[in-house]
């Protein structure tokens, strides 16, 4: 061996030393290292995030994107302007521009449902643009496709930490957008994932009695099969009633929609390594705005139970509480992430005849009649533009490690024109808010602190 090849010998050994110290050996499971997600809530966005710099805002989106998965609700469409809107729509008719899903992307995002009230508000054409577009950048969702199948079947995203499944549906729906199953002799129905549930009232016996007589008289009622080991009940004016000694509403998921997404988390669970599960749910509970309905509590658990890590909530608005079931975090919901709910282009004649306005009606003539210029509805609760993010992480056995929340405000009692965007919060805002959900998660077990400005959950 001559000198030259020496020297070229000992320079290949040090090349190959120097790329093993940089990069894991082939064949070393990287989920063997466990993985972090972020979560945040509605997303309800037509303006460009990219452009603010301010610490606020830059140290957020970091945080973003410092963890392996970033989920966000895409409550909105993305749809050629000549697509009619629906007849009927989830709100004010939700559409964003074309490069919404690259600001998203930028913001750190890469995992969304699209399981929403508003996903049908410019009708099947607005459903299947947005998707395309969703997938024209790269983007991995779950929640609405061509029929029940795809919009149940899990989506799926590859990160270093292993495989994320994500199943999303929703609750809070509109006329005619859930998808339907396909049969051997008609294609399915193109739509959103539906978690459908009963509602069943209790009232006392004088009550249930005058109803009874009311329906026979008027032939608006019928008597329904009770539930095993209980009174008989009434289905009267839409609604189904059942004689008790406490007045109670009760609400149970149904029972098909349950076991299909019982089985999607477990064909999820043999094909991923990590399962997310997410639902758009407005109903409230018994105890008001601030608690879960108890078919989305039944749902939860039964999604938890068939092998998902994660069941994240969103759809009221405003935050709920959260839950640490068999070791693994139930968000009931996460309000907004961003709620630029009134700087849309363009509205339908259902909008403006809604408010009464005339034919020559501008979209801000709109939006001031909407909220009798800034005096009632989303711009007067405070609840609405503070919310947190949640980032949590799991080791490499699926034990949950840490949940903090990060307090973010939206922009409270600021002009249309700027409030909806997220940025972090104050210190005072962010005292109060991670107050209001130490104070709502106390119902479940659950203890938050305030630690350096976040909250954190005391795990047990």
């Amino acid at each position: 061996m001559t000198s030259t090849d020496s020297f070229h010998s000992i320079l290949r050994r040090l090349c190959l030393g120097i790329v093993s110290l940089c990069f894991v050996p082939i064949g070393v499971a990287q989920s063997s290292n466990g993985i972090s997600i972020t979560l945040t809530g509605d997303s309800i966005v037509n303006r460009r995030l990219s452009v603010f710099d301010d610490p606020a805002s830059a140290h957020l989106f970091e945080a973003i994107r410092s963890t392996d998965v970033s989920f966000t609700n895409f409550e909105t469409t993305i749809h050629n302007d000549s697509d009619p809107g629906a007849e009927e729509s989830g709100g004010a008719y939700q559409s964003s521009p074309t490069w919404i899903p690259s600001e998203l992307k930028w913001a750190g995002f890469n995992l969304f449902s699209t399981a929403n009230n508003h996903a049908f508000d410019f009708g099947l054409a607005g459903m299947r643009s947005t998707l395309k577009a969703l997938d024209d950048a790269g983007l991995t969702h779950a929640g609405t496709g061509e029929n029940l199948a795809m919009a149940r079947g899990p989506a799926y995203l590859d990160t270093k930490r292993g495989r994320v499944a994500l199943i999303a549906c929703a609750s809070t729906l509109t006329a005619g957008s859930a998808a339907g199953e396909q049969r051997p002799d008609v294609i399915g129905r193109p739509g959103v994932n539906p978690l459908r549930f009963q509602t069943l009232y209790t009232v006392d016996k004088t009550s249930f009695d005058a109803l009874e007589a009311v329906s026979k008289n008027l032939l608006l009622g019928d008597h329904g099969p009770a539930p095993k080991g209980q009174n008989p009940i009434l289905l009267f004016g839409g609604l189904t009633f059942q004689a008790g000694d406490v007045a109670a509403v009760h609400t149970t998921p149904n029972k098909n929609d349950l076991e299909d997404l019982v089985a999607a988390v477990r064909n999820a669970h043999r094909q991923a390594e990590w399962v997310i599960v997410s639902s758009h749910t407005h109903e409230s509970g018994a105890g008001g705005a601030e608690t879960p309905p108890e078919f989305l509590i039944t749902a939860a658990h039964a999604a938890i139970d068939a092998g998902a890590d994660v069941f994240v909530a969103h759809g009221p608005h405003i935050l709920r509480g959260i839950e640490i079931y068999k070791g693994k975090p139930i968000f009931y919901s996460l309000a907004n992430f961003i709620f630029e709910n009134e700087t849309m282009q363009f509205q339908p004649a259902e909008s403006y005849d809604s408010m009464s306005l005339p034919w020559n009606a501008t979209v801000a003539d709109y939006f001031d009649a909407r909220s009798a210029n800034d005096t009632r509805g989303f711009p007067v609760q405070k609840a609405i533009w503070e919310s947190v993010v949640a980032q949590l992480s799991f080791d490499h056995d699926h034990r949950l490690q840490s949940v903090k929340l990060i307090p973010i405000s939206l922009g409270y009692m600021e002009p249309r024109s700027e409030r909806g965007r997220p940025r972090l919060a104050s210190a005072s805002q962010s005292k109060s808010t991670v107050e209001v959900v130490a104070r709502l998660s106390a119902a479940f077990g659950t203890k938050v602190i305030l630690s350096d400005g976040v909250g954190t959950l005391l795990l047990p």
